[in-house]
Formats: C-alpha cells, sequence, structure tokens
C-alpha cells in the first residue's frame, strides 16, 4: 500500500475508532505513532531510533508551549465557578416575568436564559442539563409541546461554544493561527443572530399555532409588589420614577412605612430610586462608550510611531525622497566645508525631517456618524421616555429583580469581552478578570461552599488536560498524514475538481455537516479543519470568515443524531415519559435554522467581517 493510500486508511480509522467509544485524544496519538512509524522506518535501523518518538516530544512540547491555549483553563474555571454557584434560578424566574405577555414565554426565557448563561459559562453540557432541571418541567406542566420545550433548551444551550468568549474560537485559534480577539470580534453578530433566529421561530411557530405554548394562568404571570410600595405609589405617585423621586427629596411620609414590621429607611429609598435608575444609566453608559471609541479614542497623543516609512516632502511636484538620499546628497553637496559644521546641518535636516515627516492625518468620524449618532440618541430619549412615563409597580419590581438577578453577570460578561475587543488586555488576562469575577458573584450569592470550589478546580483541571492531550494529538497525527502524502493527495484531488470558491465553500461545509452526526466538535476542529486551511487561500477565503461559518456549522453537531451531546444531556435530567426520538424531532427545525444562518452569513459576509475590520482594519 502506498504512503497517500496509508494516509487515508488512517483518516478513516480515526472516525470508526472515535465512534466505537476510545478516547479522542489517546486514539490519535496512538494511530499517529503506529502509521508513523512506518513513514520513517528505514531498514536494518534500530526501533528505538525511529523519528517518530523525536516528533511526538515535539509536537507535545509544541502544544504545551502554545501561547493561546493559556486562557483555556482560566475560561474554563469561569464556567465551572458560575455552574457550580447555582446562580441561575433567580435569573429565569426574572426572565420569564418579563416576557409573560409574549407568546410562548416559558420558552423565550429559557432561550433568554441559555444564550446569556451559555456566554458566561461556554459549557453546553452543563447549560442543557441546569435548564433541563430548571424550564423542561415548567413547559410541560404548562402544557407546551414536547418537540417545542425539548428543542429550544437543546438549540439554545449550544449556542454557548459560539458566541463569545468560547473555548471552541481559541481552538480553532490555535489550529489556524488566527488571532483570537478577530475570531471573538466576528464570532459576535453570527451568535447574536443565530439566537435571534431561534427566537424568531419559536414565536412565529406560537403564533401559528397557539395550542403548542398555551398561555399561562394569571396566577403564574402575576407580578409580587411589595406592600410598602402599593403605600408608596398611594402616598406619593403612581407613576414610580416620579415617586421615588419625591421620597428622596421629601422622604417623611416613605420613612413612615413600614417592611417586614420595620419602618423603611432612607438607604432603602435610595437603593430602590438605583433600581429605578438603572436603564437611564446603561442608555448613557452606551451612548458615552460609542461617542469615545469612535470621536475621542482614534484621536493621536503622540507623534507618528517610528516604524511609519519616513519621507521628506521636496519643493519637486510635492514628490517625496527617502530621508537617507537627502542625507547622502547633502553629504555630497556640502564635501568642500568643513567637517565642524556637518554635525549642526544633519542636525538641522534632521530637525526639518521631524517637522515635515508623513503622519497619520487623524480625520475624525464621518459627518454622518454625527447624524446617526444624534437619531439614536433621540430614539433612546423618546423610549426612556415612555418607559418612565408608563412605569407602575409590577414593571418597577420586576425591572428590580432584572437589576439584581441578571445584571452583575451582564456587567461581569460585558466586561470580559470589552476588553479583549477592545486591545485592554489580551484573552489570557481577560480570562483570569473573568475567572475571579465568577468568584467574587458566586461568593456574593453565597452559594459557592469550599466542596464546589474544589470540584470546580478538578473540572477545569480535567477539561484542561483533555484539550492539551487532544491538541498533541492532533498535531501528531496532523504531521503523520502530511507525511505521508494525505495531506497533498487530498489537495490535488479538490483542486483537480475545478471549483468555484462558492462551491468549496459549499463543499467544506457541507463535509463538516455530515462529520457532525457522528463526531463532536472537538475532533472536527483538531483533525478535520486542518485539511481545508491551507485549500483556503488557493480559493482566496477569508479564513476569519470560514473559521466563523465552521463555527455556526458545528452547532449542529451537538443537534445532529446519532451522536447529538445535547439531546442525551436533556435525556438524563427528563422526565420517563419524554423519549429520545421526540427529543431528537425538537431539534430537527434547529438544524434547518442553522443552516439558513451559514447561507445568510456567506451572502451578508459583513455580518461577520464588519466589527473585526472596523475594531482592527483588514
Amino acid at each position: 500500500m502506498s504512503d497517500p493510500a496509508l494516509g487515508l486508511l488512517m483518516l478513516g480509522l480515526i472516525v470508526v475508532v472515535i465512534m466505537l467509544g476510545f478516547p479522542t485524544a489517546f486514539t490519535l496519538m496512538g494511530l499517529g505513532m503506529f502509521f508513523g512509524f512506518f513513514a520513517y522506518y528505514r531498514a536494518g535501523e534500530s526501533w528505538a531510533d525511529n523519528h517518530i518518538f523525536d516528533l511526538m516530544v515535539q509536537r507535545t512540547y509544541g502544544a504545551m508551549t502554545n501561547d493561546v491555549l493559556i486562557s483555556i483553563p482560566l475560561f474554563v474555571l469561569m464556567g465551572y465557578v458560575m455552574e457550580r454557584g447555582a446562580l441561575v434560578d433567580k435569573m429565569f424566574y426574572s426572565i420569564q416575568l418579563a416576557f409573560r405577555r409574549v407568546p410562548a414565554s416559558l420558552a423565550v426565557a429559557t432561550l433568554i436564559v441559555c444564550t446569556f448563561w451559555g456566554i458566561a459559562s461556554g459549557l453546553v453540557g452543563a447549560v442543557v442539563v441546569l435548564m433541563g432541571v430548571i424550564a423542561f418541567n415548567p413547559m410541560l406542566k404548562a402544557g407546551y409541546d414536547v418537540k417545542l420545550a425539548s428543542g429550544v433548551i437543546t438549540a439554545g444551550g449550544t449556542l454557548g461554544i459560539l458566541i463569545p468568549p468560547s473555548v471552541m474560537i481559541i481552538v480553532y485559534a490555535a489550529v489556524a493561527g488566527q488571532s483570537v480577539v478577530k475570531l471573538y470580534a466576528a464570532a459576535m453578530f453570527p451568535g447574536f443572530f443565530l439566537a435571534f433566529l431561534y427566537l424568531v421561530y419559536i414565536i412565529g411557530w406560537a403564533l401559528l399555532n397557539p395550542k403548542i405554548a398555551p398561555k399561562l394562568p394569571e396566577s403564574e404571570t402575576r407580578v409580587p409588589v411589595r406592600p410598602w410600595i402599593s403605600d408608596l405609589q398611594q402616598a406619593y405617585s403612581h407613576k414610580m420614577l416620579p415617586a421615588l423621586l419625591t421620597a428622596t427629596v421629601a422622604p417623611a411620609r416613605a420613612m413612615a412605612l413600614t417592611m417586614d414590621g420595620a419602618r423603611i429607611s432612607y438607604g432603602t429609598i435610595l437603593k430602590n430610586l438605583g433600581f429605578a435608575l438603572v436603564p437611564l444609566i446603561l442608555a448613557l453608559s452606551t451612548l458615552w462608550a460609542a461617542w469615545w471609541y469612535v470621536v475621542i479614542h482614534p484621536q493621536p497623543d503622540a507623534p507618528a510611531p517610528a516604524a511609519i516609512t519616513e519621507r521628506v516632502q521636496t519643493g519637486d511636484a510635492g514628490k517625496t525622497e527617502p530621508v537617507e538620499e537627502k542625507l547622502e546628497e547633502l553629504g555630497s553637496s556640502q564635501s568642500g566645508s568643513s567637517q565642524e559644521s556637518e554635525p549642526e546641518q544633519l542636525q538641522q535636516m534632521g530637525n526639518a525631517e521631524l517637522q515635515t515627516s508623513t503622519a497619520p492625518a487623524y480625520v475624525g468620524p464621518s459627518p454622518e456618524f454625527y447624524t446617526y449618532f444624534a437619531f439614536t440618541a433621540a430614539i433612546i430619549a423618546l423610549m426612556l421616555f415612555y418607559y418612565y412615563w408608563t412605569m407602575g409597580a409590577e414593571q418597577f419590581e420586576v425591572l428590580r429583580l432584572l437589576t439584581s438577578s441578571v445584571m452583575p453577570l451582564g456587567i461581569l460578561t460585558a466586561v470580559v469581552l470589552a476588553v479583549i475587543l477592545l486591545g485592554i488586555t489580551t484573552a489570557t488576562e481577560s480570562a483570569a478578570v473573568g475567572a475571579a469575577g465568577a468568584f467574587l458573584l458566586a461568593f456574593q450569592a453565597r452559594t459557592l461552599d469550599w466542596k464546589r470550589t474544589k470540584e470546580a478546580v478538578f473540572l477545569t483541571a480535567k477539561t484542561t488536560s483533555m484539550v492539551c492531550w487532544l491538541f498533541v494529538g492532533s498535531a501528531l497525527f496532523s504531521a503523520v498524514f502530511a507525511i505521508l502524502g494525505g495531506q497533498a493527495l487530498l489537495e490535488s484531488w479538490v483542486l483537480s475538481l475545478n471549483l468555484t470558491p462558492l462551491q468549496f465553500m459549499i463543499l467544506s461545509q457541507a463535509i463538516i455537516f455530515i462529520l457532525g452526526w457522528p463526531l463532536e466538535w472537538t475532533e472536527i476542529i483538531v483533525i478535520f479543519v486542518p485539511i481545508f486551511l491551507p485549500m483556503l487561500k488557493h480559493f482566496g477565503i477569508d479564513p476569519i470568515l470560514w473559521g466563523v461559518l465552521v463555527f455556526v456549522n458545528l452547532q449542529a453537531a451537538f443537534l445532529s443524531p446519532p451522536v447529538a451531546m445535547s439531546a442525551f444531556y436533556l435525556k438524563g435530567v427528563a422526565p420517563k415519559h419524554v423519549t429520545l426520538n421526540q427529543i431528537f424531532a425538537g431539534m430537527m427545525p434547529y438544524m434547518a435554522i442553522v443552516i439558513i444562518c451559514m447561507v445568510l452569513m456567506y451572502i451578508w459576509p459583513g455580518l461577520t467581517l464588519w466589527l473585526p475590520n472596523y475594531l482592527y482594519g483588514n
């Protein structure tokens, strides 16, 4: 058998062996060592001198010293601390109350919590199991269709590996040699866009067929209003913001009210006023951040960097000449002058060059930006006015619940992503901030004890070790596959088809989609994605765009039988009467939505590439 044929046999065996249940990392290393021994075998050479052992050491050292992988244990620790801290119950309750008037409100709340919690934790199994425990039974008791209930949990739970910060993106960045920061920026909009498509599907299905998601009884949608809030309205105003503002200025009547048998303190009034002002604060912060980044941040505070090509302006029709050539001309023209005057002349020439060197001119934002900014600010102002004008006791209580349950985690997630995307910290430093913030949130909620902390650390070490050994195995496997000529054979076969870039994109994504049926995303990223990466340059395809398409495509790996891990996670906590086939049937529409999202991403590449190009340039 020829070497390329051995390479193809090696590629086929890895799929078969993984489907038989053998550990992926050690299967990759085992097949790599076995086939590599034959690839490096020389007659008369001792087996101990075979170069496959040297290759194994080199690939292991390379994986262990890969800087991109350092952020993985910290992001994983952040996720496990969030999951062990059990911070999601109150969040689900508050979001369900906020969307109580929306069709299929329980399913909508489940999707939002899955998305939000998936971003914070990045752990598909933990999110699916947790939401299965919290939301699955309430949906079934409310009369929701089993397919709707199971589909929204399994599909929503997988969004955590797509929306940053995501371990899958870090793994792809290490395999493809791409910037983690650019990939994070590129995956941001597609991830939320896919969640939006899921949301449209759920609400649309509920509107077309209300029987699949009956309306909840009034007793389950009534917002509990604290008695002293009702008394405060009677004392001041039925509109909560004027009532709280007036109580802050003239607190005598408010402090005469009681809560739990004790009088209301002035601090309680200020605290509740702070809850009421949260939407205004968030709106002003968002507008200020946009203004700072676009208008204030780009202005240069120092002279142009030395890396810019130094040129001086000559008087000859605006031509430019390098500084070195001007200095040479100066030296030749002043050859008869004294040596003592040369340093002074050179200094004068250097000063002139510094004054006239080409620097990056700050143009500032376009005039359209100010128009859009003013229009957006006006719309936000009108929305805030309407919200506060209509905010009664129920709306205020929902806002208070959302602020206390969602806002801390939302701020932590926003900070972790913002410091990465704005270049303030590296991905590793941002992961450290996220892990520290997760501990603070869990301790503040008093849900993380020593036992749960040990479990989170142990699971982090276990997951990190798996990823590292997976990289060692994939690096060894890929190297042996290339040595045997399998990579070259596949490339020549694909190039012989004379495909257009669109046809190659469809072929590669279709193969990855089919591989998602028997394999998980880890095997696909580390084994099969490197096969396609060298071909992207030939077809002129941006590896950032192609990679994000792969990320969206791999959502189907968790939703496609027979190895649909989300289905098995949910089945483990579902009632006995819910069958695996019902869960599979509920996931099928979401696989179609994934394909629709990929088509839209290819038709409109700006959905993926606009943010990284805007933040970091082409």
